[in-house]
């Protein structure tokens, strides 16, 4: 079926009328799609969704990872209705919160105390201000190979799009390399008693060395610093317990949310009892302003929460987005394969949670190639930044995608040999989300 995206296209001008960047999210502006073809979602069933021109796309990486189990998943909107029903939010805690907490410290068992928000930077900047409330240190250490932390200052600062934040502010923000034991030791020991905590996510597209994590928390320990995990995607896609679960090492503080909710805004900061309690009312120390949100707690999310966390444990959620990966990269692989492409579409990352590179003749990432693949993809109804996959995959649709991304992959190969993605492309290139001007 041929698509077409008048509909669309009509809906982004009026969304960029209205709200700045057409969208909530950067990662979801239609600068990251092909011109004139990025889809605006009318609704999602599944893993499928419609666009307000009613064509309908196989979804990956839903809602930035966050659908995990897959739209208008029936126990979770069970859940949800049940909690509107008794009013979601009240002057006082209500019963569901006591409930998530102990559903989700049952879930994260390397945790013992948790505190929920609405979304992942209220979650990481909170980590960050209970380090250095705790150790009195002004400096925080970002892993500077992973891609996002927060919105706030701390962590834009460093980016390219760093307008509007003083400059002294992201003189407390240094970094540190994945992996790399002797440089995050030399920068420990070169701002030394001056580094409240590291952040960093346990994994990203490759397991971390042998031995890492454990080494890198005792290093923080020895200069006294705290360790801090965003488990923001690795959490309930890793496994239920979060990347710590898996790889059996506990960090200081952790933060999760996306796939906690399956698309319903819930986040949480977990850590050890003796520092979470340090923003709360039965600790001796100075007070810390931890977290404090009047829709924090919203009865329905949290419902939410612990209807994916109870999905998550009866169906075997993690195992199965292991096995839906694997046979996707498996099917990916093959026909780039038999394409000659292999080298140029390179799928990516933990089963549960891949990407996809797109690389030029020289074998270097490339934004045009990026948009030639992705066009072929939206025109062959399979739509997503990378190929993050949710629960709700059929092996029917995965068999699509690949018959897809064979074509695709066939466009690809004849770009190469012209030396030329620019026809192929259908207009401008899509683009990094941060950089510094339009």
């Amino acid at each position: 079926m041929t698509k077409t995206f008048g509909n669309s296209v009509a809906a982004n001008k009026r969304l960029h009328d209205l709200i700045p960047g057409g969208a909530h999210t950067y990662a979801k502006g239609e600068d990251q799609y092909p011109e004139d073809m990025a889809p605006v979602i009318a609704r999602g069933d599944g893993a499928h969704v419609w666009d307000v021109d009613g064509n309908e796309f196989i979804e990956y990486g839903s809602g930035l990872r966050a659908v995990s189990l897959g739209h208008r998943h029936p126990k979770v909107l069970e859940a949800v209705r049940r909690e509107l029903d008794r009013g979601n939010n009240f002057v006082r805690p209500s019963i569901v919160e006591l409930e998530a907490a102990e559903r989700f410290l049952a879930s994260v068992p390397t945790a013992e105390m948790v505190k929920f928000a609405k979304n992942g930077s209220d979650a990481t900047t909170a980590a960050v201000k209970l380090a250095r409330a705790v150790t009195g240190r002004p400096l925080v250490a970002i892993c500077a190979d992973h891609a996002f932390f927060s919105i706030d200052d701390w962590f834009i600062s460093r980016t390219p799009m760093s307008a509007g934040i003083p400059g002294e502010i992201g003189d407390l923000t240094v970094a540190f390399p994945y992996g790399d034991l002797a440089a995050t030791e030399e920068l420990l020991t070169r701002h030394d008693g001056q580094i409240a905590c590291l952040i960093l996510e346990a994994a990203t597209q490759h397991d971390p060395p042998a031995g890492y994590l454990e080494a890198l928390r005792d290093l923080a320990h020895r200069y006294g610093a705290l360790l801090i995990f965003d488990e923001m995607i690795t959490g309930f896609r890793f496994s239920e317990a979060g990347a710590q679960g898996l790889y059996g090492v506990t960090p200081d503080l952790s933060t999760f949310g996306k796939a906690l909710g399956n698309g319903f805004a819930v986040s949480a900061l977990a850590g050890k009892r003796e520092l979470m309690e340090r923003g709360g009312l039965r600790d001796d120390h100075e007070r810390v302003f931890l977290l404090s949100t009047t829709h924090g707690a919203e009865t329905h999310a949290l419902a939410a929460a612990i209807a994916v966390m109870d999905v998550y444990a009866e169906e075997g959620i993690a195992a199965r987005l292991h096995e839906l990966g694997d046979k996707l990269a498996a099917g990916v692989r093959e026909v780039a394969a038999a394409a000659g492409v292999e080298d140029h579409v390179v799928v990516r990352g933990r089963a549960s949670n891949l990407v996809f590179a797109t690389l030029d003749e020289q074998l270097k990432p490339s934004q045009e190639y990026r948009t030639l693949f992705l066009r072929q993809l939206i025109l062959g109804g399979v739509i997503g930044p990378s190929f993050v996959v949710s629960a709700a995959l059929t092996d029917e649709d995965i068999a699509h995608t690949v018959d897809v991304v064979a074509g695709a992959c066939e466009v690809y190969r004849q770009a190469l040999d012209a030396g030329d993605p620019g026809e192929a492309m259908g207009g401008r290139p899509v683009k990094p989300v941060f950089r510094r001007y339009v």
